[in-house]
């Protein structure tokens, strides 16, 4: 991938169409392509292209396409819809691409966008739109003006999209390989203004990780599925396979995303206390308490494949148990440690999720799961630093720790009968999001056998590695 770019172009930051079209259309900058993306029900990217002459009528009129041909959107009788591109969510992609014609040198520049019916009216089947009500209504009648996230994502390196092979026999902190890969895929992320925390091998062989610094909740939904698409790039270009998908390597650990999340008021985080044992404030604790309470039919959004459940066991350090603690890395929740004078860092990390889940799904009903604890005043038990992996039965009973699904079966079973999930996801999104985890369960269970419950088979190779 050949940079060469222009000093004077600016890759991120944009505030309006005027600033992006002076931009687009000036020829020094070589920018040829636009590539509007969304997400469809599964959280996928979808995209299409438009020259750059095109781009002015778009942001006026949008760009009609087939919603039936996209998973999860309408039925083929009502199948147009129109994308329009939000502005502010534009970024040239810091490379230039060339042709088998030496002079033809190009590049292009992505937008996120809104999706509307024919009439104007807004597309309720769009992902975006989901996060964005959840985002208003907590603003609206809970007053909070930001709901911070920060995840870390892991992933995988193979070979190719085939072969589930690991590439090393690094480990938590070392030994690993192709760690220029995450550095690069980094540089490339912070040219496009999106920032990185921390970088490393994982535990499992082949397993790497790149956690990007907090952002709102729809930025980072945006930001999060660049990174996916950056990752995968980086790694084409370098002849390797990135892959989300959750457990692709049986006897090693899965991938997971960790979400630390913090609400704020006034430009206060309002999860922090300085009274309060661990300086969480009790509007914090009322939000694990929703969390917790509402784990099992929140359970599909935030692991919503087949594929998810062979992570979520045993012995491998992904979240089995509904509990919270600070030091415990076998709960659910874990609150990290307070630093004496970071009070803005004060956040809860909710464990269970995993990188290929529909992001902005996940964030929204994150939130909405949190808020019903605020808003009801749930109670939250106490902290368990046990390993709760090695406790008793008994003693987990005595505890009041409840199992996350072991299934995504049973995960939907939940989620179905949620009047939450429901009323965060509206009811097309809802309706389409449980027929097609019903359909996937279905030609699951038609291709393998109960034998494979918790290993990961040959079948799941086969249909979410090339994608995932």
């Amino acid at each position: 991938m050949e940079s060469g770019f222009h000093s004077d172009i600016k890759f991120f930051g944009y505030e309006n169409s005027d600033e992006v079209l002076d931009t687009v259309l000036d020829p020094s900058h070589k920018i040829e392509f636009v590539r509007i993306i969304f997400p469809d029900i599964l959280g996928r990217p979808m995209d299409f292209t438009i020259p750059n002459h095109e781009l002015g009528k778009t942001f006026q009129e949008g760009k009609g396409f087939d919603g039936s041909s996209v998973e999860g959107f309408v039925r083929i009788e009502e199948s147009d819809l129109i994308i329009k591109p939000d502005a502010s969510t534009f970024r040239v992609l810091p490379w230039s691409y060339h042709g088998f014609d030496e002079n033809t040198i190009w590049r292009e520049a992505i937008m996120f966008g809104d999706i509307f019916k024919p009439g104007g009216e807004p597309y309720e089947g769009d992902s975006r739109l989901v996060l964005k009500k959840a985002l208003e209504r907590g603003k609206k009648e809970w007053g909070i003006d930001d709901f911070k996230i920060g995840p870390e994502l892991e992933f995988f390196l193979f070979p190719n999209d085939k072969e589930a092979v690991a590439l090393d026999k690094g480990g938590y902190f070392f030994g690993g390989r192709q760690g220029e890969i995450r550095k690069e895929v980094q540089l490339l992320l912070k040219k496009m203004g999106i920032k990185s925390e921390y970088d490393h091998h994982e535990v499992a062989h082949g397993q790497h990780e790149i956690d990007l610094k907090y952002l709102s909740a729809l930025d980072m939904a945006d930001s999060s599925m660049i990174f996916r698409y950056l990752v995968k790039k980086v790694a084409r270009m370098h002849n390797l396979y990135a892959t989300f998908m959750p457990k692709p390597l049986n006897a090693q650990n899965g991938s997971g995303m960790h979400v630390h999340q913090s609400l704020w008021k006034n430009g206060k985080n309002i999860f922090f206390d300085p009274k309060n044992t661990y300086q969480l404030s009790q509007k914090a604790r009322q939000y694990i308490a929703g969390l917790m309470a509402h784990s099992g039919e929140i359970s599909s959004l935030l692991c919503q494949w087949v594929n998810s459940y062979k992570r979520l066991i045993e012995g491998y350090e992904a979240p089995v148990y509904v509990a919270w603690g600070q030091r415990n890395r076998s709960a659910y929740i874990r609150v990290p440690e307070y630093q004496p004078g970071k009070e803005q860092a004060t956040r809860i990390e909710l464990r269970a999720a995993d990188p290929s889940c529909n992001l902005y799904l996940a964030f929204s009903i994150m939130l909405m799961a949190g808020m019903k604890g605020i808003q009801n005043k749930y109670v939250l038990e106490d902290p368990v630093e046990e390993n709760i992996y090695e406790m008793s039965k008994s003693r987990q009973k005595k505890l009041k720790i409840k199992v996350l699904p072991q299934g995504l079966k049973e995960a939907v079973s939940f989620t179905k009968n949620s009047a939450l999930v429901k009323e965060t996801l509206g009811e097309h999104v809802f309706n389409k999001f449980i027929s097609n985890k019903k359909w996937e369960i279905e030609e699951y269970t038609k291709n393998v056998t109960t034998e494979f419950d918790k290993q990961v088979s040959d079948y799941e190779i086969q249909k979410y590695l090339p994608f995932l």
